[in-house]
């Protein structure tokens, strides 16, 4: 049977990466009683070795809880900017949060991003200020950036700390006293939100559903409404964390149902679930198609493992439906695949994924963002056509150009004082556009807005580096903007790689064009013909290294005699490297790319 509405409590918990989400959802779930001693693990909640090890969440997963006759659904969302559809989706099905900080580091980025989230959600949020037994706490520190920064009262914060157990059973009493009940109807018509949904070999594709309004029951021919396809479900169950079969899920409560669907792209996150004899007249706020924001090629480094790439990355996208691939070819690198991806720290866990789970070795291509172009008019058309551009080497003719548009970001740096000039300056050399700066206790919140492209590459390693670890960052996208973009080639022996081809702006092309020459002139080994490397825009050459020819002593063997017999074997090799230059081919080595292509721009 249902549980009552007035004993259920939806919550979930809001955190930057690295400030003890995991490690408190361990000790809820190890306090309620949800698994015994000898079956906690670090990081329950966390299935992937990657989360582990990087501390981080990826996927959303959700736990039932008992505590003092109350049920309570604990969403454990990712807490990354790339993941912030689904964070959106699973804060929807909530009627509050925790939101916790540690008080060794104080607020960042990403928990601002999605307690603003949380509070357009009307949410109750309850402040837990963790890690307080930590040396280098500040609690009361915290707790007056909590006010300031976020504006909610932090007078009542939860102090605990979740490694040690302390504050565990404040923070469950906290839940059941402040947090509302969810609301519901049980006989309106079945109305349910698709919160996460992923791949199990066993049972197919499981769904994570919130109920609104209506029951759902095992054996219902169920309607996915933005997809328009019609499903017989065959299992209703609760995680606790164990699989538990239910007969019933009611309203208000979270629980998870399988019917036999074999590909996560047909169930998507955020669609509304009815019963499709008895279906809601309108469905729930907020669905969006998720669309690929960064582009990459995958290759692979022996051309013997293509068909192991593509067997693995269908897999992965069992599992995943917001990463897309499509096949394509490189003269330099040969066959492999053109993937689109939320942000950069998706491209990393897939790359990562396809490396540690599948054994494969791979070159990834310099990641690039999705460019709109307006076409010129051709004769017939009563207006020039606008494509969308995933891949430099596929940019058209520039005279067919009319104008070309790029991505913009609005993205906010949190940074002590001190690395406060060098951070400003990062962002000015990306082309960045001030758009405020405040300070908040010992902290400046800089506020930029940023094209994607001068982004993608290494503008967060930049900032760790220069922050020393201590900025956080996070954005959102703004739409595009139209700029002065050129398409930039890397000629090597006069043979462009297009591979290497990039889209700079036209301010920074030449600086860009160089630093990749000087990099290639290091990394490609030495002939015994000269090797011209050229940055070209178009037909005009910005930057050029040349790679000088190994010598062979040919005049070795001449000891004495008439100085023309000399003069006549360097004529001859003269002519010989002429010829091999003309017909020569220069291998570039796979580290040479990988090297290349890795570090970007200095």
């Amino acid at each position: 049977m249902a549980t009552e509405l007035s004993r259920i409590r939806n919550f979930s918990i809001i955190a930057h990466i690295d400030h003890g989400k995991s490690t408190l959802a361990d000790r809820l779930i190890q306090r309620t009683g949800g698994l015994t001693e000898r079956e906690m693990s670090a990081q329950v909640l966390d299935n992937m070795d990657i989360e582990k090890e990087r501390g981080i969440t990826i996927k959303a997963q959700t736990v039932r809880l008992e505590w003092k006759g109350h049920v309570l659904n604990l969403m454990d969302t990712p807490g990354h900017v790339d993941f912030a559809y689904e964070v959106s989706r699973s804060l929807a099905a909530c009627e509050g949060a925790l939101l916790v900080v540690d008080a060794a580091q104080g607020v960042e980025a990403q928990t601002l991003a999605n307690v603003y989230q949380s509070i357009e959600h009307d949410h109750e949020i309850i402040p837990v200020i963790n890690k307080i037994d930590l040396p280098s706490a500040e609690p009361e520190k915290v707790r007056h950036e909590i006010e300031e920064i976020i504006g909610i009262d932090a007078s009542n914060a939860v102090l605990a700390s979740a490694k040690s157990g302390i504050g565990i059973d404040e923070i469950l009493d906290a839940i059941v006293e402040r947090i509302p009940a969810p609301k519901g109807d049980p006989d309106a018509p079945l109305k349910a939100m698709l919160v996460d949904s992923w791949y199990d070999p066993y049972l197919g594709v499981v769904i994570l559903v919130r109920v609104i309004d209506g029951m759902i029951k095992k054996g219902q021919q169920i309607k996915f409404m933005a997809a328009g396809t019609t499903h017989l479900i065959d299992r209703v169950g609760a995680f606790r964390p164990k699989i538990e079969q239910l007969p019933d899920l009611g309203p208000g409560e979270i629980g998870f149902i399988t019917a036999q669907i074999k590909e996560v792209a047909q169930a998507r996150v955020g669609d509304t679930l009815t019963d499709a004899k008895r279906p809601a007249l309108q469905a729930l706020e907020g669905f969006k198609e998720v669309q690929p924001v960064v582009f990459c090629g995958l290759f692979p480094v022996d051309a013997a493992d293509f068909e192991k790439l593509r067997e693995s990355i269908s897999r992965l996208r069992l599992n995943d439906a917001s990463f897309s691939f499509e096949m394509e070819t490189s003269a330099a690198l040969g066959f492999g695949f053109r993937c689109g991806f939320l942000g950069l720290l998706h491209l990393e866990i897939i790359q990562e994924r396809l490396t540690r789970e599948y054994d494969l070795d791979l070159i990834t291509t310099a990641p690039s963002v999705v460019y709109k172009i307006k076409l010129t008019k051709a004769a017939g058309e009563a207006a020039g056509r606008e494509i969308e551009l995933h891949n430099p080497a596929d940019m058209p003719d520039p005279n067919r150009i009319e104008s070309i548009e790029e991505p913009w970001i609005k993205a906010v740096v949190y940074v002590p004082d001190e690395y406060l000039g060098s951070i400003l300056k990062l962002c000015q050399d990306r082309r960045g556009i001030q758009k405020d700066l405040t300070y908040v206790g010992g902290r400046a919140q800089i506020t930029y807005e940023l094209p994607l492209n001068e982004v993608v590459f290494d503008f967060y390693d930049r900032l760790k580096s220069i922050s020393r670890g201590y900025a956080s960052f996070d954005y959102e996208q703004i739409g595009h903007r139209e700029g002065d973009l050129v398409k930039m080639s890397i000629l090597v022996n006069n043979e462009p790689v297009d591979a290497l081809s990039m889209i700079v702006h036209a301010s920074t092309a030449e600086t860009r064009g160089r630093g990749m020459c000087e990099r290639l002139k290091d990394l490609i080994p030495r002939h015994l013909f000269k090797i011209p490397i050229q940055a070209a825009i178009g037909g005009k050459v910005i930057a050029r290294e040349t790679i000088a020819a190994l010598r062979k002593d040919v005049t070795a063997k001449c000891y004495g005699g008439d100085a023309s017999r000399k003069r006549k074997l360097l004529d001859k090799q003269k002519e010989g490297k002429k010829r091999m230059r003309e017909y020569g081919s220069v291998q570039i080595p796979q580290e040479a790319f990988i090297a290349a292509l890795r570090m970007g721009e200095e």
